[in-house]
Order: structure tokens, then sequence, then C-alpha cells
């Protein structure tokens, strides 16, 4: 057993430098997907890891899948495809967190978490990488007006079918390997899941930082572009695209296993 776990731990670690080979992750985020993953795998063993491949291995593929259409929106986002330390926390963290909790703890309840706080990550990552490709123009979900593609709190058709399809993949991956988990707790994992993108959603309308470049006047989450600093339009200054992001999870994640409480226990 400790050298079928020693042999899994170097599996994971070579992944995580095959993320970087591919430049899938930088070298910061390949310790931090390593780390996750030895951490998912001291709790939920070679199931986790499975949950935890399917939603990192579609991401990646959506992330590079027609990339050179994306290109416009990098000038945008914060961050490109490659993921670093912290988003990689961001996204894997609270799973991570709740895999060593139940490594301690054994209380199986903790798996319906487990499969939330992934499928709302997998529910945004789908929605931004997929809803991009719309051939029309996003809506803001504050004002229904058309606005331009990577404007954070814009939602369009494409992106919310593609994030309720992440989610119910992680949902489904669970159903499959997970026995707690049946037909009904599937739609839980599904329905929060897809909850944590629409958190993710109002927090980018809402709260999270957007900076204006003087130069060129483009709205970016980056504090630097066109080679100064760039204008703070609106929004928290510490509430970036990383913030957002594990705070839709840990809502959806906790408003899920409340529900789970009451209605599958």
């Amino acid at each position: 057993m400790m050298i079928e776990g020693l042999f899994v731990y170097v599996v994971i670690i070579l992944v995580a430098l095959f993320g970087y080979l591919v430049h899938s992750l930088s070298g910061s985020g390949a310790v931090a997907a390593a780390l996750v993953g030895i951490s998912i795998y001291i709790g939920y063993e070679i199931e986790g890891l499975i949950v935890l491949g399917v939603f990192f291995g579609t991401s990646t593929l959506w992330s590079k899948y027609k990339r050179e259409k994306k290109r416009d929106l990098t000038e945008k986002v914060e961050k490109g495809d490659r993921r670093d330390w912290i988003q990689v926390f961001a996204n894997g963290g609270i799973a991570a967190l709740i895999s060593i909790c139940y490594a301690f703890s054994g209380w199986s309840s903790l798996v319906y978490l487990f499969l939330i706080s992934l499928a709302a990550a997998n529910s945004d990552t789908w929605a931004s990488e997929i809803g991009s490709l719309s051939k029309r123009a996003p809506f803001f979900i504050l004002s229904f007006k058309r606005v331009e593609k990577g404007t954070s709190g814009a939602v369009s058709l494409l992106g919310t079918c593609a994030a309720l399809a992440g989610s119910f993949v992680i949902g489904y991956i669970g159903y499959l390997l997970f026995e707690p988990i049946h037909f009904y707790s599937l739609l839980f994992v599904t329905l929060f899941g897809f909850l944590g993108n629409l958190f993710d959603t109002l927090l980018g309308a809402t709260i999270q930082v957007v900076y204006r470049c003087s130069v060129c006047s483009i709205k970016t989450e980056r504090t630097l572009h066109c080679g100064i600093t760039t204008v703070k339009e609106k929004g928290w200054t510490f509430f970036n695209n990383d913030v957002v992001n594990v705070t839709a999870i840990i809502l959806s994640t906790v408003i899920g296993g409340i529900a789970v409480q009451l209605f599958l226990t």
C-alpha cells in the first residue's frame, strides 16, 4: 500500500510537470497543482484524482481550443491561460481542503462539498472559455445591455449552457465513482456547481475591480497596460478575478452543503 501511494505521488508530480511543459501551468502553478493533487489523494484517493483530472483536463482543453479567436480577450483579463499558484489554489484549493478534512474526520457527507467545489470551478471555466466563442456580444447581468466579450459580469446563452454542462460533467463523474452519490445528489451537485458560476458572474458585475488604460481607454483587469499603470474605474481593489473565483466557490459549496444536510442526509 505504501509503495502504491508513493507511485501515485510520483504520477501526480509528473502530471504537474507535464502541465508546466505544455504551458498550462507556470512553475509556481505546477507546484501548487502537485500539492492540490496530493491533498485530494490523501482524502479521496484515486476517485478524487479522477474528478480533479477531469476538471484540469477539460479546463486545459477548452483554454487551448480556438485560442487564436480569444487573443483579443487577453488584453482584458489579468492573466493568460497559463495558471499560476494563485489561480490553482483559487480553483482547486477548497476541494483540497475538504479532502484533508475528510481524511481526518471520515465524514461521508463531505464528498458532496468536494464535488460541488470542483463543479463550481469547472462551471465557471467552461462558461469563460466556451462563452467567449459566442458569435454575439454578451449581456451585462445588471443592465441586460450588450457589452464587449470578456467584460466581468457578462453572460451569453452559449456560456450559460457551457456552465451548466461543466457542472454536470463533474457531478456525473462523481455519480459514477462515489457510492453516496445517487441520481438526486447528482442533480444537487450540478445545481450548486452552476450556482457557483452565477455567484462568480454577480460578483464580477458588482465588486470585482476593473481598471482603465489612460492610453488606449480599454477596460481591463490588469494594473499595467500600454506600459503604464492603469486607473481604477470601479470595484474593490483587492477583489480581483482570483478572489472572485474562490469566493464564488466557497459560497456555492457552503450553501450546497447546507442543502445537502437538509434534504439528502
